[in-house]
């Protein structure tokens, strides 16, 4: 009798220790299952951040006064290469745009107080300027020229320029000014807007105006009155290359930019804006 009661013991002991090492497994079972699945919604969550972009609305400053970069059309609309490549992006991204038109002197102080999100104009990436800002990857290659009088003779550079002691003016805050700047022998003149440069060269009122090509060339083809007073000379002097600009901590803004200017490249899109604008050799796509 003693002996069955033990075994039934022994037998009541190990189903009640099965019965609790169950429990346990279930309960534990539950608290790494939460865990896991808490841990994975905050991976989800995180990934997500760093590739969507989640704002609706951006606003793109551009200065638009060179044509055919940017510029306003006759109906008063801002209009040109770069609007055209920055509405294509916010298309392939998802998002409203709003474009607005500020003079190249308020493009950089008003995108790093937020005046607006980004700024697209021609804007040649260097060094100085990303200790402030963010550059896209590049979408164009151009150079700056030299323009003069069309009945002017014997220039052909700066250092001709230079050697006949000629007023050279370009657009402030710009590549092309950065550059006399670099060569204090020049006698220089800084402007506002490229296009009023070019109006004081037909005036005489400087001897040769340096900027981009893409304006020049483009008024070439299609300004053929304005075209008949002044003369491209010389070669493309500088290998420059645009980017997008955007304050620095906008980095899911960026990496969503770069990737529409992948996409817009290999479908095709950037050659036919360029051929559409008739940027010719003054401005080659990125490779």
């Amino acid at each position: 009798m003693e002996k069955r009661n033990t075994k039934t013991l022994k037998k009541n002991i190990m189903n009640k220790c099965r019965k609790w090492l169950r429990l346990i497994h279930v309960r534990y079972l539950a608290i790494i299952t939460t865990l896991l699945i808490s841990q994975g919604f905050w991976a989800c969550d995180f990934f997500n951040s760093q590739t969507n972009l989640d704002i609706k609305k951006i606003i793109v400053a551009t200065d638009a006064t060179l044509i055919p970069m940017s510029f306003i059309d006759d109906e008063g609309k801002i209009s040109g290469f770069e609007p055209d490549l920055i509405r294509a992006v916010s298309k392939k991204i998802g998002i409203e745009i709003e474009i607005i038109n500020v003079e190249w002197a308020g493009l950089f102080g008003g995108l790093l107080t937020n005046k607006f999100d980004a700024a697209i104009s021609s804007i040649t990436v260097l060094e100085e300027r990303m200790k402030k800002m963010a550059f896209s990857e590049p979408y164009l290659k151009s150079g700056l020229t030299l323009v003069v009088r069309r009945d002017m003779e014997g220039i052909s550079s700066l250092a001709d320029a230079k050697e006949k002691n000629l007023v050279v003016a370009a657009q402030l805050g710009t590549t092309a000014y950065f550059l006399l700047e670099k060569i204090p022998e020049i006698n220089k003149k800084g402007y506002q807007h490229y296009g009023h440069a070019i109006t004081d060269l037909i005036k005489g009122d400087v001897g040769a105006v340096l900027g981009e090509s893409t304006g020049t060339l483009y008024y070439r083809a299609n300004e053929t009155e304005l075209f008949q007073k002044i003369k491209i000379v010389g070669e493309v002097m500088t290998d420059e290359h645009y980017g997008i600009a955007l304050r620095k901590e906008d980095t899911t803004l960026m990496r969503s930019i770069n990737s529409a200017l992948k996409d817009l490249l290999e479908d095709g899109t950037l050659h036919n804006l360029h051929t559409k604008w008739q940027l010719g050799r003054a401005a080659s796509l990125k490779d």
